[in-house]
């Protein structure tokens, strides 16, 4: 049973994705403008963003900082204001930082910039966007997490538990916005070849183009889903590896990983 709205017509529907200058971000933008949405793009990079919308006609470049709520803000309030029926149908968090990182190197500095960018700039992203959801009750409201998030891994040790936060945080919210009428959704990626695992240095299976990974997503907000999470053969044992005790789990991943 879909736990949200299907949507399968983005014809005139405004989207604001935050974090869209590359990786997934930027491939979900390309592919919605495509299905005819009012796409309108944010991130740091500016000349990035003016690339995009030089290359998509219709579309809306604000250069914004995840982590100055001021500037989220009035960058919500300049999204409303483009669209054409004065809704934001929907609203996609993707922005993202990764390190990876072990114990054995703990980084405080990185640690706390993963905690900044992955979870404050979200609720940056929340407290900029929710009072105008809430007052035109519709629209929807996705954050991109990570199957990172599941359960502690290697490498992840700054990494995983902010996408932990996230998935947490996105099922309060469906919650309490689901009952207005906005929907909720969480994606949990698997590994997408985008500049944020160009940093890994181990085998990284089923991987994914972030184009392969917008297609995903989209086909998940087309049947409601409330967790949009691929490529399922690889997922598929990772949600299993939740249920397993500490004991084996720990042998399974330490063996899988060789760490």
């Amino acid at each position: 049973m879909a736990l949200n709205p299907h949507i399968k017509d983005w014809h005139g529907k405004t989207l604001w994705l935050v974090g869209a200058s590359s990786g997934i971000g930027l491939a979900l933008a390309k592919l919605l403008h495509g299905l005819g949405a009012k796409v309108v793009v944010s991130a740091r990079r500016e000349e990035l963003l003016n690339e995009f919308v030089r290359a998509h006609s219709g579309s809306l470049a604000l250069t914004v900082d995840v982590l100055n709520p001021l500037e989220m803000r009035d960058a919500a309030r300049k999204v409303q204001a483009c669209a054409p029926d004065g809704i934001i149908h929907m609203v996609v968090y993707c922005a993202a930082y990764y390190q990876p990182m072990q114990a054995t190197h703990f980084d405080l500095a990185q640690a706390l910039q993963h905690q900044r960018i992955n979870v404050e700039g979200a609720l940056h992203c929340l407290d900029a966007i929710l009072p105008l959801l809430m007052v035109q009750r519709q629209g929807h409201l996705s954050i991109i997490a990570s199957v990172a998030g599941y359960r502690g891994l290697p490498n992840a040790l700054a990494y995983g538990p902010t996408k932990a936060a996230l998935i947490n945080l996105t099922e309060s919210l469906y919650f309490d916005l689901s009952p207005l009428g906005i929907g909720v959704s969480v994606v949990n990626p698997g590994f997408v070849n985008t500049p944020l695992t160009a940093k890994n240095n181990f085998p990284m299976p089923a991987m994914l183009t972030p184009e392969a990974a917008a297609q995903a997503i989209v086909k998940g907000w087309s049947r409601g889903r409330f967790e949009i999470h691929f490529p399922w053969r690889f997922t598929f044992w990772l949600k299993l590896l939740r249920l397993t005790p500490s004991r084996l789990f720990f042998s399974l991943v330490r063996k899988i990983t060789r760490v």
